[in-house]
């Protein structure tokens, strides 16, 4: 399946992947284009079976300065709507929140893991997006800033469910009232960063890409089955969740990866996965 569009581009490196915003001259605003071929693309990763590890990443000067506003603040305010009623306008806003919260969760649907790699500002819709991915490096002069109520508009593509899911609840708190700005090295310091590396594109793009390499090392399988596991969890008891990787195990455990790893050992060298 081959992926094109105008904000997009799409990279495979063996088994790690780019996924780039690629609308460097808007500062990677997100638009309709970009609510549309992220769900695209997503797809086109989730099908290729080489891809083990997926980076979401940047050109240009930011990462993202979040929604367009300019393309699409009318369109969510129910305004220019040909529409016979506030009802119609209404539910036709409620369709246009929910695909673009859709769009977020592709990527936190993917089996394979996300890895995403900040610098410049990361505003808005760029923290959906961000808290959508498993893993988070960003440069050390990295802007982060939950934006919206500096907008008058609730946070309503995920960032408000899964961001207290990666920091704790004061951090989630400060950050959705004021709105503020803040720093990769602060956002390191509450966790909502794993790493804050450098001051360049290229350095975090180094560290992130050194840590899908990590991850790509490993057997497809059982790294697929503990981000089902991980995601499992959520909501789960212990004893639901112990199920659920009993049940993950029962079916996957007897691979040729297990096969490998045991051989790989008794003949002392690195272990080759396939998948299998």
């Amino acid at each position: 399946m081959t992926f094109t569009s105008d904000v997009l581009s799409l990279e495979i490196d063996g088994p790690v992947a780019t996924l780039w915003l690629n609308r460097p001259e808007a500062r990677n605003a997100l638009g309709r284009d970009f609510w549309r071929d992220l769900p695209r693309a997503a797809a086109v990763l989730e099908e290729d079976r080489r891809v083990r590890v997926v980076v979401l990443a940047a050109r240009g000067r930011d990462f993202t300065v979040g929604l367009d506003l300019k393309e699409l603040g009318g369109a969510l305010g129910g305004e220019g709507r040909d529409a016979p009623s506030k009802a119609s306008a209404n539910h036709a806003t409620y369709r246009a929140v929910r695909e673009m919260q859709d769009a977020v969760s592709s990527l936190s649907n993917l089996r394979t893991p996300v890895l995403a790699a900040v610098h410049g500002y990361c505003l808005g819709g760029g923290i959906d997006l961000v808290t959508a991915c498993d893993v988070r490096l960003a440069t050390t002069t990295s802007v982060f800033s939950v934006r919206e109520t500096k907008v008058a508009i609730v946070a309503d593509l995920g960032t408000l469910q899964r961001l207290p899911r990666v920091i704790g609840a004061g951090h989630v708190a400060e950050l959705a009232y004021t709105g503020k700005d803040i720093s990769g090295e602060r956002a390191a310091a509450i966790g909502l960063v794993n790493h804050a590396v450098g001051e360049t594109p290229e350095e975090v793009l180094e560290a992130t890409y050194a840590l899908a390499r990590e991850i790509a090392a490993n057997s497809p399988l059982a790294v697929e089955g503990t981000k089902a596991v991980l995601r499992a969890n959520d909501g789960a008891t212990i004893d639901e969740g112990l199920e659920f990787v009993a049940r993950w195990n029962t079916m996957f455990l007897a691979s040729n990866d297990l096969r490998e790893a045991m051989t790989a050992f008794l003949e002392r060298r690195a272990p080759k996965f396939t998948g299998d």
